[in-house]
């Protein structure tokens, strides 16, 4: 963890890649707005590192038309006035063509909603917007599967085997209030009888205190510190138990925190299997393995993927770079093959249909 934190440090720092074009041209800036917050930080942190090291690699391969990209790390805490300031920063910034990977998912909200009151011609692309709640308006471009989507597959699958109830555990208030109407929906339309579980404080105690008639299955809608507290208090049950966690979980971190001993962790993902043979797969394991000390996870994987969706559309662009064509390419919302990752948006302006999992085994063995 000790590499984490330091790395983390200098991603914040957004020191920018040796500069290949002429000294006097404009720099060409795409700026990532990560959220550092106690309660986000596992995954903004994997989300970055993916993306630097996928413009890292753009810029090594000659950038783009020869011209290094700026890849802009800008740190906020999660809050509205953290935010608000880091997007008028970014709006000041002339050499800033567009946003891209906003991370974290209460970020990301809260961003789409600023671009859309603001009206300003800047193209917010691939963020980790997993609220399926919130509009994709003619600014915000999100690739990737919304906790809704994770839900109903996850349920999907577990209707298939015959299983007729299942738990869904929300970690605090705010997933509650977020998520529970998607998750009873997905459940009432599967078949499923859904058994909410509110967490009020201690999460190892109410893994522990859950009853010998609550369901097997459960669900877990929260992040990976929540998970490993939640799964430290089922270990001490002696009914097994199986949890089915989200995208915003790494199995990796699970495992060195100590979670899921004894209990089976199978985590829904956004992204390919990191052991996949798609190009992009491939590409970033090779990337990770060269820049980064960092073993491949599926949120890094995230952050590689939406900075290759990015370079993909602008490398397509002709004629100059401005925030207005740049925003007006992406609005064309045209079917890219990101290295066999297809992007398609649907008619809600969603590109939203991949979804994989992943086990993590009680003896701590990832399998996909």
């Amino acid at each position: 963890m000790r590499r984490r934190t330091l790395l983390a440090a200098g991603l914040a720092a957004g020191t920018p890649f040796p500069v290949l074009a002429q000294a006097r041209q404009r720099p060409i800036t795409v700026a990532q707005v990560f959220d550092a917050s106690q309660q986000e930080q596992d995954v903004g942190k994997d989300f970055l590192i993916g993306s630097r090291a996928a413009w890292q690699d753009i810029n090594a391969r000659g950038g783009l038309r020869g011209r290094a990209v700026q890849h802009l790390n800008v740190e906020v805490d999660g809050t509205p006035a953290s935010i608000r300031k880091a997007w008028q920063e970014l709006k000041d910034n002339e050499a800033c063509i567009a946003l891209s990977g906003t991370v974290s998912d209460p970020v990301a909200t809260q961003l789409t909603a600023l671009l859309r009151q603001d009206g300003q011609a800047m193209a917010h692309v691939a963020p980790w917007l997993q609220n399926a709640s919130v509009e994709a308006d003619d600014h915000t471009f999100p690739i990737f599967a919304a906790r809704q989507e994770q839900i109903a597959h996850a349920l999907k699958s577990l209707s298939v085997i015959g299983v007729s109830e299942v738990g869904a555990v929300f970690a605090s208030a705010r997933e509650h209030d977020l998520y529970r109407e998607d998750t009873a929906r997905s459940a009432a339309e599967l078949k499923l009888r859904m058994v909410p579980f509110r967490n009020t404080g201690d999460l190892s105690r109410l893994g522990q205190g859950l009853g010998p008639n609550s369901p097997a299955l459960l669900l877990f809608v929260g992040g990976t510190p929540e998970l490993v507290q939640f799964t430290q208090g089922l270990d001490r049950q002696a009914r097994q138990r199986y949890v089915i966690a989200l995208a915003d979980v790494n199995l990796q971190t699970v495992t060195q925190m100590g979670g899921g001993r004894t209990t089976p962790v199978i985590a829904t993902q956004a992204v390919p299997m990191v052991t996949a043979s798609l190009p992009v797969v491939r590409r970033y394991r090779e990337v990770m393995a060269r820049l980064f000390d960092e073993p491949p996870v599926a949120l890094s994987l995230a952050g590689f993927i939406a900075a290759r969706y990015t370079f993909e559309v602008l490398q397509k662009i002709d004629g100059a770079l401005t925030r207005q064509s740049v925003l007006a390419a992406f609005q064309r919302r045209a079917e890219t093959d990101v290295g066999g990752y297809r992007v398609a948006f649907n008619e809600q302006r969603r590109s939203a249909t991949f979804v994989t999992q992943t086990l993590l085994t009680a003896d701590g063995r990832v399998v996909g």
